[in-house]
């Protein structure tokens, strides 16, 4: 391997991972298929928490004053439920079937979005029913492949949250996700010596990036911004599906 195409690979999807903690959840999901152009997908994902971990002390301090409390309180005990399920069934749920499921799922919601079925009603409030569902799932599709962003705009987005308030509460929650991972991956052997050393070679990209991403967040207009979020998460579900069947 051409080790000038892997670092641009990784410095690309290092930076896809700290737009995402600067408040564009769905460009995240981007890092892990970017590496995995090539290197493999499971080598990428241990590859790229640290980078996560890392970016998302940084996306926490940002929007440190901008949340939904609420949304937070139900999400921790989903997502942390999510990545346990997704830790005990490691070794016998195939990355095809996740992919499909969650390129599915995004897709879908993706659509609606733009054809504004989603958003055409009144907001919907934060409910432990749903909110523990769709955060569980969440959690365990973040576990398997940092993609958790579809089923949790699935739940958030109805929600009518303010753009700043929805980028926030995003990006603690996934730091949370992101930071429950790292015991689990060592002891899955994701995190061996060597990955560390290149992920801290893409800190500064990702780090860079956070800034981006809360700047941009600031000053794009809300129609915009959710724009973006809707064709970012279908562009990448539709990339999760051909993988998935083709991979």
């Amino acid at each position: 391997m051409d080790g000038t195409i892997f670092w641009m690979a990784g410095i690309a999807a290092a930076f896809c991972v700290g737009l995402s903690k600067g408040g564009v959840p769905a460009f995240g999901m981007l890092g892990v298929p970017l590496l995995s152009l090539v290197i493999s997908p499971v080598a990428a994902a241990g590859l790229l928490l640290p980078v996560f971990v890392f970016s998302d002390v940084f996306g926490v301090w940002a929007y440190r004053k901008e949340f939904s409390r609420d949304v937070v309180r139900i999400a921790v005990p989903g997502i942390l439920f999510g990545g346990l399920i997704g830790w005990v069934t490691a070794s016998i749920v195939s990355e095809q079937f996740v992919r499909l499921l969650i390129g599915f799922i995004g897709a879908v919601f993706a659509l609606s979005l733009l054809m504004r079925r989603a958003v055409d009603g009144p907001p919907r409030p934060a409910t432990w029913g749903q909110g523990l569902f769709w955060t569980s799932v969440a959690g365990f599709t973040s576990f398997v492949s940092h993609a958790g962003a579809p089923p949790w705009q699935i739940w958030v987005l109805p929600q009518g949250l303010s753009k700043m308030v929805f980028a926030g509460t995003t990006t603690i929650v996934f730091a949370i996700m992101n930071a429950s991972k790292i015991v689990p991956y060592y002891f899955l052997g994701q995190l061996a010596p060597q990955n560390l050393r290149v992920a801290a070679l893409l800190f500064l990209p990702a780090v860079v990036a956070v800034f981006v991403g809360y700047r941009l967040v600031k000053i794009m207009p809300d129609r915009v911004f959710f724009n973006i979020v809707a064709w970012t998460l279908l562009l990448v579900s539709v990339k999760l599906i051909w993988d998935g069947t083709f991979g």
